[in-house]
């Protein structure tokens, strides 16, 4: 299986002194599930988070070592791990990344009076360690700035997703007759995508692809897509977690798995999410990169529906600008 793994890591371009440290600290994690009486294929989510905590105790929870384990468990498809990895690394940029735009819009003293005090939980830490931090933040940041610019600091590529991801949309945008054959294209090839997945067994992002969530997306064009009506793009956000959100009939817990969001999800789980919904306008950002991309300038776009407000999914309305329009 090493060699398999290093394979895998050769592919994702590690050079040879990243990819050895990856295999020790794969080696590592899998000496402590034999003391444990584990296997890796049989150890369950609590074996994982006891050996997070023993990291972080140890001084040893580097961003290169949780990476590392968690590519290991996308490899081996040890979904239930890599998922969890990915919920307690994916947004650990986010406030730090808040704290700089706001400096740059609304200048330094600003930032100080909104994130003074403001120290991330230590890196390894589980979702429920960042719900009140982020409250304390977004109502500073709402007290401090009129809504129109707390809108404007939030939206924004805060999960840093290169442009370049989207350089084949932006060059079938441009060949497409219009913007409703784009979308209705972009749609099949991600549904085909989404298949794949499913076959293979693998997740797509964190999401567990099953033959129930496929046809849930295939019957909605907006899940990832989206739908243009008059001069706007309708985009809904395919749920965090779309198996269980298909099942669950607990409202409560149907929005818990419908947030992306790993500063605020777990506060909608517990029933107190005393969170402006504004700070969706951080997702708002995130799903309106694609669009930036195509068209090829700066998009507005405004949250309709979010978890965190109350509603059963993420929607938001992408304006299309008036030259882009075909």
């Amino acid at each position: 299986m090493e060699s398999e793994f290093r394979e895998y890591l050769k592919g994702r371009q590690l050079s040879a002194k990243d990819a050895d440290f990856a295999v020790n600290a794969v080696k590592e994690f899998g000496k402590y599930l034999e003391k444990k009486g584990a296997s890796f294929e049989s150890a369950g989510l609590d074996v994982l988070k006891e050996y997070i905590s023993l990291l972080m105790a140890e001084g040893r929870n580097s961003m290169d070592r949780f990476v590392a384990i968690a590519r290991y468990c996308s490899f081996a498809k040890k979904n239930e791990y890599y998922v969890y990895f990915a919920s307690i690394l994916g947004a650990r940029n986010v406030l730090p990344g808040i704290a700089e735009r706001l400096a740059t819009i609304a200048g330094e003293e600003t930032r100080r009076k909104v994130f003074e005090g403001f120290e991330l939980p230590p890196l390894g830490s589980p979702q429920e360690d960042f719900p009140r931090l982020t409250e304390k933040i977004v109502s500073r940041l709402v007290a401090e700035l009129p809504n129109e610019m707390c809108r404007e600091v939030l939206t924004w590529n805060y999960h840093n997703v290169p442009v370049e991801a989207f350089k084949e949309n932006k060059e079938r945008f441009e060949k497409a007759d219009s913007i409703d054959e784009y979308l209705e294209e972009t749609h099949r090839n991600f549904v085909k995508e989404l298949e794949e997945f499913m076959k293979e067994g693998r997740v797509w992002f964190e999401q567990e692809i099953t033959p129930e969530v496929l046809e849930f997306v295939r019957s909605n064009q907006e899940i990832c897509t989206g739908v243009r009506r008059g001069d706007k793009i309708y985009a809904t956000k395919i749920p965090y977690a779309p198996k269980q959100y298909l099942q669950e009939k607990n409202s409560t817990l149907k929005r818990y798995y419908a947030c992306h969001c790993q500063l605020v999800r777990t506060a909608i789980r517990d029933g107190n999410p005393n969170i402006s919904p504004i700070f969706c306008y951080c997702s708002g950002g995130f799903e309106k990169l694609h669009f930036d991309v195509i068209f090829g300038e700066p998009v507005k776009v405004v949250v309709l529906e979010s978890a965190l407000k109350g509603d059963m999914r993420c929607r938001f309305a992408i304006q299309i600008p008036k030259d882009k329009m075909k």
